[in-house]
């Protein structure tokens, strides 16, 4: 089974935040070759760590770090599937269900994980919510 660790789990993986025991507790008991992340995974990490930086909620040399370590994992320990221009329209169709209250970038998560057969693990409720109703499964940690 392929678990597809959305960026959520990865920034709380890799900054300082409430979760962040629990979840490296979490990925660390996952089997070798179980887990991936997409390419759009790596996008929003780094957006989420330039967030952080503007923000005041981390510094540069703790940005660096997590940025270093991500690296790393995606070397060591992730799948890295890559995102279709289909995927993008499975994404758009996702997000045309509005009553489900999908942002662009959390439609196309589920976009790559149908197409894959995934399932998405995340620490977002609305996005674990809405992975059934798309015929996606997920798992909120």
């Amino acid at each position: 089974m392929t678990l597809y660790t959305d960026t959520s789990l990865l920034v709380a993986a890799l900054t300082n935040e409430a979760e962040t025991g629990r979840i490296q507790t979490w990925l660390g008991e996952q089997e070798a070759g179980s887990l991936a992340i997409s390419d759009w995974v790596a996008t929003e990490f780094s957006s989420a760590l330039s967030i952080k930086l503007r923000m005041g909620q981390i510094k540069t040399t703790d940005r660096a770090d997590a940025l270093a370590i991500f690296a790393r994992l995606i070397e060591e320990s992730f799948t890295v599937l890559p995102v279709t221009g289909s995927q993008f329209r499975t994404a758009a169709r996702f997000a045309d269900q509005y009553a489900l209250g999908l942002r662009a970038g959390d439609a196309l998560h589920l976009a790559v994980c149908a197409d894959h057969g995934a399932t998405l693990c995340t620490l977002d409720r609305r996005l674990s919510d809405s992975g059934p109703a798309l015929g996606v499964k997920t798992l909120a940690l």
